[in-house]
């Protein structure tokens, strides 16, 4: 005679799959909802790349008015700030469909070097915003005379 080990809850992963496959039959439209609500907090792409006067950052704001958008240079790190509006005039009961998600952003960025936020520019053209941070001039190593007495 063999003697197995007993296990009382060795079935209660399989019947927690069972309880969860009948849901997903009996409300399939529940999950996807769920799923792409949470996966709609928008975060805007944003590229960065060196050229030979410093930094490029752009990002891409489509739907963003030049007004919902803030650059901010706080201990060496860059901020953009934004909202992005949703259509008022638009009943929700009046949608298809809706991917696109609107709300407020923030992305941060460490720079690597001290800069001065005085000479960082931007400009937002076509719904892409495009900042410039030139590179810190090289201190240069000051000379200094010794007088002998």
């Amino acid at each position: 005679m063999t003697i197995v080990r007993w296990e009382p809850f060795r079935g209660v992963a399989a019947l927690q799959d069972r309880i969860n496959r009948a849901f997903e039959d009996a409300f399939p439209q529940t999950r996807e909802t769920e799923d792409e609500i949470a996966m709609c907090s928008w975060r805007p792409a944003v590229d960065i790349h060196k050229t030979d006067d410093g930094i490029v950052v752009q990002a891409d704001l489509p739907g963003v008015k030049k007004e919902g958008v803030s650059v901010e240079v706080k201990e060496n790190i860059l901020i953009i700030r934004g909202e992005r509006k949703t259509d008022a005039s638009i009943k929700e009961e009046n949608y298809f469909r809706r991917e696109r998600c609107f709300g407020t952003f923030s992305r941060s960025f460490t720079l690597n070097e001290a800069i001065h936020p005085d000479k960082i520019s931007a400009k937002f053209k076509d719904g892409v915003l495009e900042i410039t941070i030139p590179e810190p001039e090289v201190t240069k190593p000051k000379q200094i005379t010794v007088n002998v007495e």
